[in-house]
């Protein structure tokens, strides 16, 4: 009966060979997981980055409504748009309100997710492009017409995000 139970039970763990083969196969595994996650995070933040584009575009169009409706006073060489991207969620004063109301277009200001520094304001991780820059050139000046990513990357689809 001992003879049984030692052909039975005394063999124990795994040889060499086990052992390797199932360290090959967790790191087949491990290969193929590692750049899905990382395509995941990239769309991610591809997403942030629509929104926050989205977000802050929109917030400059309802200021420069907000000044053609007369509601900002504007001064007659200025466009309409607003001067920093700091007056869109700190404020500025309702022109039409006897009680010097004041007008936010954004809660806050979201940052770009591919911006590299992550301790940088939010504020400077965008690109910031004036009503009289040109399109392929944007440069800074007396207003914000438009922001931009201001990373070297390029999209999932090919795209630089700058030109997003």
């Amino acid at each position: 009966m001992r003879k049984l139970e030692r052909q039975l039970f005394g063999m124990r763990g795994f040889t060499l060979i086990e052992t390797l083969i199932t360290l090959a196969i967790l790191a087949l595994l491990a290969t193929l997981a590692v750049p899905t996650l990382e395509l995941t995070i990239k769309r991610q933040k591809e997403q942030q980055l629509h929104e926050a584009l989205r977000t802050i575009r929109e917030a400059i169009d309802a200021y420069k409504k907000a000044a053609s409706e007369g509601k900002i006073a504007i001064k007659a060489d200025e466009t309409g748009y607003p001067p920093s991207l700091s007056a869109l969620y700190e404020g500025v004063q309702d022109a039409t309100s006897p009680q010097k109301k004041m007008i936010f277009f954004l809660r806050r200001l979201p940052r770009d997710p591919f911006y590299p520094e992550t301790s940088a304001a939010p504020i400077d991780t965008w690109g910031k492009r004036s009503y009289e820059s040109d399109y392929d050139t944007p440069r800074e000046g007396k207003d914000v017409y438009d922001v931009y990513s201001l990373s070297p990357d390029t999209a999932i689809d090919g795209t630089p995000y700058r030109t997003w």
